[in-house]
Order: C-alpha cells, then sequence, then structure tokens
C-alpha cells in the first residue's frame, strides 16, 4: 500500500507478483490505502479482512479491489468492493460481492453482512439487489456523504 501511495506500479506490482492498473493510483485510491494504512497501524488484526486486489479467472489480470471494512465488529462485516472502469458491467462487482459474502459465511463469529452506498451510486445498489440485503438506516460517512444502509445475515 505505500507503494500505491508514493504511485509505483512497478514496486506495487512485484509485491503483488501480478501488475496493477493505474485503477490503483488515483487520488481517490490514494486516500483508501492511506486510510488502510493508518488502520493497520492502529490494529493489525484488520489485515486479514481489508482490501484484496481481484483477479479476474481465467484471463489472469487485475479487475478491481475488494475485501471489508475491517475485521468483524460485534459479528458484523462491511463489504467494500470496486471495479476498475476498464472492466465494469462484466460482472465483476457481483463476482466479488459473491466471494466476499461465502468468505463472511465462513466464519462462524460474523453474523451479520452490511453494505453502505450512496443513494445516488445506482451501480452498487443494483450490484446488492438479490443478494438478501434489507435497507436498515442510514449514516453520514466524513469520506462519501449520505449512505444507505444495507445489512442481511452472513448465512443464509
Amino acid at each position: 500500500m505505500n507503494a500505491l501511495v508514493d504511485g509505483d506500479l512497478e514496486r506495487t506490482g512485484k509485491a503483488a507478483g501480478i501488475p496493477l492498473t493505474e485503477y490503483f493510483t488515483t487520488d481517490e485510491a490514494k486516500w483508501l490505502w492511506r486510510f488502510r494504512l493508518t488502520q493497520l497501524a492502529r490494529d493489525p488484526s484488520h489485515a486479514a479482512w481489508i482490501v484484496r486486489a481481484v483477479v479476474a479467472v481465467p484471463e489472469g489480470h487485475v479487475v478491481g479491489h475488494a475485501g471489508f471494512h475491517g475485521a468483524p465488529q460485534n459479528g458484523t462485516v462491511e463489504v467494500a468492493y470496486s471495479v476498475d472502469p476498464a472492466h465494469r458491467r462484466k460482472g465483476y462487482a457481483k463476482a466479488m460481492l459473491s466471494a466476499l459474502l461465502d468468505r463472511a459465511a465462513a466464519e462462524p463469529y460474523v453474523t451479520t453482512v452490511r453494505a453502505a452506498i450512496s443513494p445516488e451510486n445506482a451501480a452498487s445498489l443494483a450490484t446488492i439487489a438479490g443478494y438478501g440485503f434489507t435497507h436498515v438506516g442510514e449514516q453520514w460517512d466524513e469520506q462519501d456523504g449520505r449512505e444507505l444502509i444495507y445489512e442481511r445475515p452472513a448465512v443464509q
């Protein structure tokens, strides 16, 4: 993540074992990497849960990143996924969400999966449709503004 903050895709690709795209070094992405580095410095237990590069199979190229916002808190994990604009509208977001839901369901201490989405983000709202999420409230996010909160049981 430090290499991504520095905009060094060559160093990042070597560390990751696969080339990453410019999408990982946008200003928005760099904000995310800084945030995650701070999060890990405070509590390294989040490392197993947060963002990972997503590789399309069988093509073998990186299409975005996915993970959770952190380790489970009171049995709840919050999904986080983003598809590189060059690979959108190909089903990758749904594949990412499915993989995240499978991971959450495999952990006996995870009982609830949350998704917090801007009401203007029609693509993400469409992505969670059909996965059993229920609207449970709203929140204000300092980075993203107003978000709608959806939850579902980890195991369905």
